[in-house]
């Protein structure tokens, strides 16, 4: 069996199998990374930044398309207002309102700090600062789960305008906050910049990869199962090879045994040379006579001289 599993022909079966095995095998993880990617959110195009008023105005909900773009914005921070955001990846954000001069303020997250004590909370830029980032909508208070312990003072848990306008009396604010990427100047001690991701759209699964996968791995079994159907087949047609050969030369032989040992038993002689296997001789032609003697032939008559 090893020998005809290690034959040249099978050999290449061996190898041919293995070979589309894993090819397939990468093909359908292939599709299926494909159709895994496909459900995650999709980058958008990042327009050039905009003034911040071009996109936001007070009292009105900003568009669709205005969420995480890229937005300047030139003011002064009013840092008798700043509140600080709880609970923001295991410490809190600075936010505070930035006149724009124009009456309005947008709300703006200057950084993240780890604790209320942090030296870069009472340490905000002096007088007019111009600032980029990426314009955020306004959070909702029902995502948040209320607390049974109130906050300290001067902490929120949302960035929600409607909240705000009740904290910031007399401060008519835009819709939506921003989170500062780059100020200029630098405060004394600056915070930890929040990450701003570039504007995305929700993705949606393209099941025909799922199914070029599916194919990829039938593909691949199927191979298996022609390797597993040619392999037996070897086998099963070495193995008739090997048995059909000993038994003719055995059924030979004793056929041979047999008919010699009849003849024996017989006591049968060969009754011509023909029989015994043995040529005529030159003399057999001239052989006669009820002895079975044979006859002398005649010999040429002498001439007298």
């Amino acid at each position: 069996m090893l020998r005809i599993l290690f034959s040249a022909r099978v050999v290449v079966l061996h190898l041919l199998a293995v070979g589309a095995l894993v090819v397939c095998g990468l093909l359908g993880r292939w599709q299926l990374g494909v159709f895994e990617d496909s459900g995650m959110p999709q980058s958008l195009r990042d327009p050039a930044p905009v003034a911040v008023a071009t996109l936001t105005a007070p009292g009105k909900h900003m568009a669709a398309d205005a969420v995480s773009r890229q937005v300047t914005a030139e003011g002064t921070f009013d840092v008798s207002k700043q509140l600080l955001v709880a609970e923001r990846d295991g410490g809190l954000w600075l936010l505070a309102p930035l006149d724009l001069g124009d009456g309005t303020s947008i709300p703006v997250v200057r950084g993240w700090v780890a604790t209320a004590g942090d030296p870069a909370v009472t340490a905000p830029a002096e007088g007019r600062v111009t600032l980029s980032g990426r314009l955020r909508p306004s959070e909702s208070t029902d995502s948040v789960q209320r607390r049974t312990r109130q906050l300290p003072p001067g902490q929120v848990l949302t960035v929600s305008s409607a909240e705000l306008v009740n904290l910031w009396r007399g401060t008519k604010l835009r819709d939506g906050f921003v989170i500062a990427t780059a100020q200029s100047p630098a405060p004394a001690v600056a915070a930890r910049p929040v990450s701003a991701p570039p504007p995305t759209e929700p993705g949606g699964l393209t099941w025909r990869n799922l199914a070029y996968a599916a194919q990829w791995w039938i593909f691949g079994l199927f191979a298996v199962f022609m390797w597993w159907h040619f392999v037996r087949d070897a086998l099963r047609g070495g193995t008739r090879k090997i048995d059909a050969t000993p038994t003719t030369a055995t059924e030979a032989d004793t056929a041979t045994v047999t008919a010699t040992v009849t003849d024996t038993e017989s006591g049968a002689a060969p009754d011509s040379a023909s029989d015994a296997g043995i040529a005529p001789g030159p003399g057999a032609a001239h052989e006669g006579g009820a002895g079975g003697e044979p006859e002398t032939p005649a010999l040429p008559a002498r001439t007298a001289p």
